[in-house]
Parts: structure tokens; sequence; C-alpha cells
């Protein structure tokens, strides 16, 4: 087992020993590469959550079954990535309550543009909030899931509020050459 895999199912394990409460999702293992910036956070943030790679495409059934499930195990946010033809967190929002962000993997193509269009050009009535391109999305999609969590987790909301006031703190002291 290569070493992405064991930290995927160390994460998974995790999880389980706590409630996850958000779901990182992505439609292929090469994704780790960029979503582990969403685990990091999360886990920074003390946020129970669960990595996966569930495939739109590849993997239906286990799609479907995923998103009809989140709910009843206790997930409250699903971040969902993919590149390409990035139909997963489509289809995951199209089936749960729950929300749903969508995150663009960067592509080889066309560098994400195509991963972005797909995610974003849902129809009326199913939203997917879509993130942008790349680590930059990853690390947002996992900040905006701990701010919906923090609607109704004071001591969260007090973590966030510090790390926003430490963020503006490092930009204040940053000097340049």
């Amino acid at each position: 087992m290569i070493e992405t895999e064991q930290k995927v199912e160390d994460r998974i394990h995790d999880a389980q020993a706590l409630r996850p409460l958000v779901a990182v999702i992505m439609g292929s293992k090469s994704d780790w590469e960029t979503m582990q910036h969403s685990d990091e956070m999360l886990t920074r943030f003390n946020v129970p959550h669960e990595c996966r790679v569930i495939s739109a495409h590849r993997t239906p059934v286990m799609a479907t079954d995923f998103s009809e499930t989140a709910e009843t195990r206790g997930l409250e946010v699903i971040i969902a990535a993919a590149g390409g033809a990035a139909h997963l967190a489509g289809v995951v929002a199209a089936q749960t309550l729950l929300p749903v962000l969508g995150v663009p993997m960067e592509s080889k193509a066309l560098k994400g543009l195509d991963s972005l269009l797909s995610i974003v050009q849902m129809p009326a009535g199913i939203p997917v909030g879509t993130l942008a391109i790349g680590k930059a999305g990853a690390i947002n999609a996992a900040l905006f899931s701990i701010a919906i969590l923090a609607n109704t987790r004071p001591e969260l909301r007090e973590r966030l509020r510090q790390f926003r006031t430490d963020q503006e703190r490092q930009v204040r002291e940053a000097t340049l050459p």
C-alpha cells in the first residue's frame, strides 16, 4: 500500500472513532494530492471527518448509496472534488439535502476550467457551492464547512474567529526585503 492510500485509510479510521460531520470525497485517488489540504484544515480545527474516493462515473451505485445515507450517518456537509467531467458534486447534491461544496481539480487539458464549469453550471434547484480550482478551493471548502458547522457550535466559531485574527496579524507583520 502506498503512503497516500494509508493516510486516507487512517483518516477514515480516525473519523469512525468520532461521528464524522464532514465528508471529503473525490472522484479519483489522484485527487488526494490536492484534497489533503481540506483534510489538513479540518484536522487543524478538530472537525471529525472522513475522506473517501467515490466516482460518479465509475462507481455510480456507491455514489448514490453514499448520498442517500449521508444525513442519517450524521454528516452535515459534503465536500466533493473531481476533475474533467466533474459531475460528482452535482450527482451527490441531487441525492441529499446536505450542503455540497464542489472543488474543481486542475486538469491537464484545460487547467481545471473544464472541471470548474462542470461543477458551477448546476440547474436551478440543485445547488452546489463551487470553490476555486485546486489547493485554494480545497482549503476554502474546509473553511466554508467549518463556518457552516460553527453556526451551531460556539467553540468552533471562536476557533474560526482566532484563525482569521491570526491571518490578519500575519499579513500586518509581513515585511518585504
